[in-house]
């Protein structure tokens, strides 16, 4: 018997017997793999934007067919060269084109959030401070507005507050349009005031987002920034970064007329706090998490009544991340989730594209 013929008769042998062997149930296959948590839930996660030496503070937003985001571009976290506002877009979520780079004089324009007017224009709110070497001299806000298009943004406004705000110190730091009224939490930042007492935070409210009301204070000690999301009830839920002793995070809750409010203390400290109904109306949330291997970010189920996070996912990120952005689309099935992280070498922009119906179905369980 020559070796070509020993090798032949030997796998077509070889092959019946596993074909008998799994017909009869001789062999039994490999167990299934199973499912973790980033295949059931997580489609992809790329990496959208990273030619600064540094970008950071996320937000994203879909209008016309477009997905928004925007994002601050400089050298630094903080202080650094003065940060630029960058907004970028796409229709397949994968080849991006800038649309505008918002900038001023002097000033470092931080954090943009995006958000649609009620006649349907794109806007970008930011703040502004101002700094000599590393001492910041005072933080104002700023809002934006792009052309009907969405494709030309004209300059950088003052927000103008009434006079019980500093105007030294304020920073709306997101705007949440609700039956054609703008509404924010404005934080004031008093360096020279003693730790306990250098923050403050207050509810306002306006018709063109540029000039506000004061509509109430949010009495909740060393608060930072706030997203202000709506209950089907009309009840008012705010999701409140905090930086006192100890430095949690905080969920307040208010009736309309929105003066007297209700907080809990939650058990996540919290960067760049943000959060979303689903088509389901569960809630989900996402922020920096500080993990003991250091900080991550982490999305999370809220229960905006109890002020409770459970854990959900943890995105590939590391040291200097966070601020997410989202965007639900019911029509693909997708939801989108914005973000920055440094754990691959400098902060860059990535965007996350998850499951609308495991992520549902993982909020009933």
């Amino acid at each position: 018997m020559n070796w070509k013929f020993s090798l032949q008769w030997d796998v077509t042998f070889y092959t019946k017997f596993a074909v008998a062997a799994i017909l009869l149930g001789l062999l039994v296959p490999a167990a299934a793999a199973q499912e973790t948590i980033d295949q059931k839930y997580v489609v992809s996660i790329d990496r959208i934007w990273d030619r600064p030496l540094h970008s950071a503070f996320t937000d994203i937003i879909s209008l016309n067919d477009y997905l928004y985001c925007t994002f601050r571009e400089g050298s630094d976290h903080v202080p650094g060269l003065n940060g630029v506002i960058r907004v970028i877009r796409s229709r397949d979520r994968m080849n991006w084109e800038s649309v505008a780079v918002l900038e001023e004089r002097q000033a470092d324009l931080r954090d943009p959030k995006l958000a649609i007017t009620p006649a349907g224009r794109l806007m970008v709110n930011m703040g502004a401070s101002f700094y000599h070497g590393k001492k910041r001299l005072r933080i104002e806000s700023r809002v934006a507005f792009a052309d009907s298009d969405g494709t030309t943004f004209g300059p950088p406004v003052r927000v103008e507050f009434p006079k019980g705000i500093s105007a030294q110190a304020n920073w709306l730091w997101r705007i949440t349009w609700h039956e054609g009224v703008a509404w924010g939490c404005v934080q004031q930042v008093f360096d020279d005031r003693p730790s306990e007492s250098q923050r403050a935070l207050s509810l306002v409210r306006s018709r063109d987002a540029i000039h506000f009301e004061e509509v109430s204070r949010l009495e909740v000690g060393s608060p930072s920034e706030t997203t202000l999301r709506f209950l089907p009830d009309q009840t008012m839920v705010a999701m409140i970064r905090c930086e006192g002793k100890p430095p949690v995070g905080r969920i307040g809750t208010a009736k309309p007329p929105y003066k007297d409010w209700k907080f809990v203390d939650t058990d996540k400290r919290l960067g760049g706090p943000n959060f979303v109904q689903l088509p389901n109306e569960s809630w989900l949330a996402g922020s920096r998490g500080y993990l003991p291997g250091g900080a991550k970010t982490q999305l999370w189920w809220l229960d905006p009544g109890a002020g409770k996070f459970h854990d959900l996912l943890t995105f590939p990120s590391g040291g200097d991340n966070s601020y997410p952005g989202f965007v639900v689309d019911e029509g693909n099935g997708r939801v989108y989730v914005s973000y920055y992280s440094s754990h691959e070498g400098k902060a860059a922009i990535y965007l996350a594209t998850l499951r609308l119906d495991a992520l549902e179905a993982a909020s009933r369980d």
